[in-house]
């Protein structure tokens, strides 16, 4: 089922796993990331990033996508990942995708506060989720989400996300806390008392960018410090690169390396699921909105009581 951002986080947000995001290029991959969320009945966020669009364009990867994430047994969120132009992010959402990330990182405060603000405004009108970033994620050498130019983060500022949340209203805020676009060459070291800083004063849902290559051990640690969804595609990438080559070495056509493709990235990404602990939640969605669905009908209940009480 086709889901949005915010449904989903939520729950994992007061369960305490994460939900991954991977992004994707092609059928092939796509169909692996699902396959693997049905099996292990968890929710999934897939899409791409507006740096992946010249290998697969937003209107081909929409008539693959939004199909696929309706017909899934579990809460698929088809999520266009790292916006950076306003034409794209409109053309992502009429094309049917349920959340967008306005990318306003690299931008003064003001502009991004400003700039993500009116998106919210304009995409919560339409149902649409919104992630922003506060802070910047940084690439390393090689990542197709940067400009290969070196790492250049700049870490969140765990006050200015406090402000930057509330004033927005965005459903999710990806924070920098040490981790980069890409394969990493040496150990990131992240700051966990910087993200547990910031769980304690945001509401909002966390992301963690930059999830390709950090060790299990990070991935636990940023988890129980209050990250709610992680962003993968270097791994699932690679697993699908790897695939093709090896079988390609041994003779194999196109008709051979594609379902293996698939079952690569499907590999790949239940390793993920199961790190992030988001198996088993794919019936969380149901129950979370129908809590909520109970919850505003007994507010608006009580409103009416309230009402006629002063009416009296």
């Amino acid at each position: 089922m086709l889901v949005t951002l915010n449904e989903v986080l939520k729950d994992a947000q007061e369960k305490h796993y994460a939900v991954g995001l991977f992004n994707t290029v092609n059928l092939e991959m796509a169909k692996g990331v699902l396959a693997a969320a049905e099996e292990v009945n968890s929710p999934v966020i897939i899409g791409t990033a507006e740096v992946l669009l010249p290998f697969s364009s937003l209107e081909e990867l929409a008539l693959i996508l939004v199909p696929m994430a309706k017909r899934a047994k579990v809460p698929v969120v088809l999520h266009f990942d790292h916006g950076l132009t306003l034409d794209c992010v409109h053309k992502a959402i009429a094309l049917g995708f349920s959340s967008v990330m306005y990318d306003c990182s690299t931008k003064s405060y003001k502009e991004n506060v400003r700039d993500v603000k009116a998106m919210v405004e304009f995409a919560h009108s339409r149902g649409i989720s919104v992630e922003a970033e506060l802070g910047h994620v940084g690439a390393n050498d090689g990542s197709a989400e940067g400009d290969g130019a070196g790492d250049h983060s700049i870490y969140t500022d765990p006050m200015e996300a406090k402000v930057f949340a509330e004033t927005t209203g965005v459903d999710a805020l990806a924070v920098a806390i040490g981790t980069a676009h890409g394969a990493y060459k040496s150990k990131p070291k992240l700051d966990f008392e910087r993200l547990k800083e910031i769980r304690s004063i945001v509401e909002t849902p966390l992301v963690l960018h930059g999830g390709s290559g950090l060790s299990d051990e990070d991935f636990r640690k940023a988890i129980a410090n209050g990250i709610s969804k992680v962003n993968i595609f270097t791994d699932i990438n690679n697993a699908s690169a790897k695939t093709a080559h090896d079988l390609f070495k041994e003779g194999a056509g196109m008709t051979d390396l594609m379902p293996s493709i698939t079952e690569a990235v499907k590999a790949a990404t239940l390793e993920k699921m199961n790190l992030f602990g988001s198996m088993g939640h794919g019936g969380a969605y149901k129950e979370y909105v129908v809590a909520h669905v109970v919850q505003r009908v007994m507010e608006s209940v009580q409103d009416q009581r309230l009402l006629k009480l002063k009416r009296a």
